[in-house]
């Protein structure tokens, strides 16, 4: 049994964001960190005080993490960004919204004294005396503080409050990672105060001291228990009053918690089995529990429904059949061919996220290319003569302005050439496109329905989606700007017409398209041409083509990174970055010179013992990660990997994490610092091989379309949502057998629909008690983790 916990962070907009450029305008993107650490960055909308994002996320985190801030920034070019607002969702919060946190929120100022981090160890007790007992304050170390100074760092020391004394501790010098080993005694008398104070500060020469966080005793809790130590999470000052809310703008979220209790797969089998059959049958004889479970789904879930399935089926090797069981349904209740597939069905739902998990790699290599040059080009493109700019053209001094029929034509020309580049990518990628999605759509062929309807999911719902939001696919960094939308969003317009094979309707729509109709005709004839080279693989082909691939050892990540290297030896050592291409493989971490170079060092992935970030000061960059393994020989080692932005730290560090999650030699302890001299830069000691002085964060991972299949939280997943729609379940089968008993029900190869749907609600049933029994039988240790997160 496993306790996992998961954010879906959806970041849309904002509006009325207060102006930080002396333009009178922002450049605004927002950071997102859990429990103060960095995440995710959005891309930067520029000019603007009403931005639009529509970026998605999903995270996954430990139970135990207490909140999740949003902070609105204006990038700057030549100075430090400023920091606009924010915006801070606690745990409970979340937990009180079962289906989300969604809406407006306003954005509230940053607070120094409120930006607190990190945690403190205590040994606290309650030592007998002969006249009176004393309270015995132990201040070991801290870890994780939020860094005050320039360098990257703070100068902690600590202040203990107690019955109007104050005690400190000494000052250690540039670091977030303190250790003290001091301890203080104060009398406990009667009527003494209920509460001891510790501070933690950092210390400035001729500035004021900064404050870090604090935590409250509860004294007479610790007379009762007599001893307690651990870790205590550093609260802010919250004695101040609020400040305003409501002139710094507001920001647009949806976030949700999910917090599963994974059981063990053997609980699961029988819902997964189940399942299984109804697919293996369900071309035989449909009409029973998937279009069922599709009737009684919510408009508003069966994105994330058809998402869970999917990945089940992916998993069971069936993912063909339920997608062709599904296409049959659709098939069976939609008379109009050009209809088809163009609902939000469960067929259509599953069919985009087939497109994504088993395609995503074909789209960056058919489209990424296109995109760039578009990107690169950043050409002024305009078809409808309503919003043509008629500009200045020509070298100095001989200016004249362009007509309005010139700047239609070069605008023609330039996405002629766009698309027929496109058109030409497509149909040389039939070799390129995966085995699994050919068979497919081989399958959606073989059920005699017109080419529109294999376009509508290739283009319509894959292709131009990803043309209109390069970002949201992963295709760029960065949103395109406002003219380099305008060109996507024209030739996009140009792909739909393609796939609506060029149909008088969609001529009819916007006539100012004609000039690329001769393009587009053309290209209607190289889609077919694609299609039936598509779909004309064989069964055997097939087979050959997946065994191939299971040959192959599945390539996880990959991308050019900064690896670094140290040169020379005492105090002529110098240290620098060497650009390098690494490929992460379910196998190793191998790097070469170049992503065509044979691979000159290689890391077993079973030798990973954890994968984290480097505090900023360590190299003057805050993007820099180590991963630590063992050699050979049994010896660790740790290599430095520098990367070009926080998206791309947080993607790796993902991927290593994901990957390396079941090794058995996993740390729970890491060095965020490097030993450089004779000790280590982040808590100062001189011992190498020195335990580790902050946690890992193994559990804090990035979902991505290409993640390894978990069969257990995607049948968890699946459990949970059949829960929530038992009642309509339950209602359905007592249609059912009415209309059985009325002789209204015909039995097929599978048993009558509710022969089925009875054992799926025998199953949940089982399912529910699992649950429970697994509540009881948690340890003490558990129960106490429940009561926290239930707190």
């Amino acid at each position: 049994m496993a306790k996992r916990s998961s954010l879906s962070i959806r970041i849309i907009e904002g509006k009325n964001l207060p102006a930080k450029d002396i333009t009178g305008s922002s450049d605004p993107y927002c950071i997102v960190k859990v429990d103060n650490e960095s995440i995710i960055r959005t891309a930067t909308v520029w000019k603007t005080l009403c931005p639009f994002w529509g970026e998605e996320y999903q995270v996954h985190l430990p139970p135990t993490f207490h909140a999740v801030s949003f902070y609105v920034m204006d990038e700057d070019a030549l100075s430090r960004d400023d920091v606009i607002g924010k915006v801070c969702l606690t745990r409970d919060t979340l937990a009180s919204h079962p289906k989300g946190f969604s809406g407006w929120t306003h954005l509230t100022e940053v607070d120094p004294d409120e930006e607190v981090q990190g945690e403190i160890h205590l040994r606290l007790e309650v030592v007998p005396g002969i006249r009176a007992s004393r309270l015995r304050c132990s201040v070991l170390q801290a870890r994780d503080l939020a860094s005050k100074d320039r360098n990257g760092a703070s100068d902690p020391f600590v202040r203990v409050h107690y019955n109007g004394r104050t005690q400190e501790t000494s000052v250690v010098k540039k670091s977030c990672y303190p250790r003290w080993n001091e301890t203080f005694e104060f009398e406990l008398e009667e009527g003494s105060p209920k509460a001891l104070f510790v501070e933690a500060w950092d210390w400035d020469l001729v500035s004021k001291n900064d404050f870090l966080g604090k935590v409250v005793v509860n004294v007479q809790r610790l007379r009762a228990a007599q001893q307690e130590e651990g870790w205590f999470r550093l609260q802010p000052d919250q004695s101040k009053s609020r400040r305003g809310e409501g002139n710094l703008g507001s920001l647009q979220l949806e976030v949700r918690l999910r917090d599963e209790t994974v059981l063990p797969s053997s609980c699961y089998q029988p819902l997964v089995q189940l399942l299984c059959r109804e697919v293996k049958l369900g071309t035989q004889d449909p009409g029973q529990l998937i279009p069922i479970i599709e009737e009684t789904t919510s408009a508003e879930c069966r994105q994330e429904v058809a998402t869970n399935l999917l990945k089940l089926f992916l998993g069971q090797g069936l993912a063909k059949d339920f997608l062709d069981l599904l296409f049959q349904l659709e098939l069976g209740r939609t008379s109009e061919a050009n209809t088809l597939f163009r609902s939000n069905s469960l067929a259509s739902k599953s069919m985009e996220s087939f497109l994504k998990v088993a395609g995503m790699q074909y789209l960056h290599g058919v489209l990424g290319p296109i995109i760039d040059r578009v990107f690169e080009e950043k050409k002024y493109v305009e078809l409808d003569p309503s919003k043509v700019e008629v500009k200045d053209v020509g070298c100095s001094g001989l200016h004249r302005s362009q007509t309005e029929s010139e700047v239609l034509e070069q605008s023609a020309q330039t996405l002629r050439a766009h698309l027929r580049a496109l058109l030409n990518a497509i149909c040389r990628s039939v070799r390129a496109c995966p085995a699994v999605v050919r068979a497919t759509f081989r399958q959606l062929f073989r059920r005699n329905v017109p080419f529109i309807a294999v376009t509508s999911f290739l283009c319509l719902r894959f292709i131009s989606p990803a043309i209109m939001s390069p970002r949201l696919f992963h295709l760029r960094e960065r949103h395109a700007d406002a003219r380099t939308s305008r060109t996507l969003l024209l030739l996009a317009k140009a792909v739909q017409n393609v796939a609506n094979m060029d149909t008088p309707v969609s001529r009819a729509k916007e006539a100012w398209m004609e000039p690329l109709q001769p393009t587009v005709r053309q290209g209607v004839t190289q889609l077919k041409d694609f299609i039936m080279k598509l779909v004309g693989i064989e069964e055997k082909e097939e087979l050959d083509l997946q065994q191939t691939l299971n040959l192959q050892v599945p390539l996880v990540k990959e991308g050019p990174l900064f690896i670094h290297r140290t040169k020379g030896k005492g105090p002529l050592t110098s240290s620098s970055f060497k650009k390098l291409h690494f490929s992460l493989t379910t196998e190793a971490l191998s790097f070469a010179k170049t992503s065509s170079s044979k691979k000159s060092a290689f890391i077993k992935l079973t030798s990973i013992q954890a994968a984290e970030k480097v505090e900023e000061k360590s190299f003057g960059s805050s993007h820099v990660m180590q991963v630590i393994y063992t050699d050979d020989v049994g010896q660790p080692q740790t290599i430095y990997l520098q990367c070009k932005c926080v998206n791309e730290l947080n993607q790796w560090l993902s991927a290593l994490r994901k990957v390396s999650i079941n090794n058995p030699g996993l740390l729970g302890s890491y060095h965020p610092g490097i030993f450089r001299g004779d000790k280590w830069s982040c808590c100062h000691q001189k011992d190498k091989t020195d335990r580790g002085c902050d946690k890992t964060r193994s559990r804090v991972t990035l979902q991505e379309w290409n993640d390894p299949l978990d069969h257990d939280l995607e049948a968890q997943l699946i459990y949970r949502h059949l829960l929530g729609v038992e009642a309509a379940l339950r209602e359905k089968f007592r249609l059912l057998s009415g209309d059985t008993e009325a002789g209204t029900s015909t039995t097929g190869p599978g048993g009558a629909p509710e022969d089925s749907l009875a054992q799926l609600l025998h199953v949940l049933q089982d399912l529910q008690e699992a649950h429970n029994s697994s509540l009881v039988n948690l340890t003490p240790t558990e129960r106490h983790h429940l009561l926290e997160l239930q707190t």
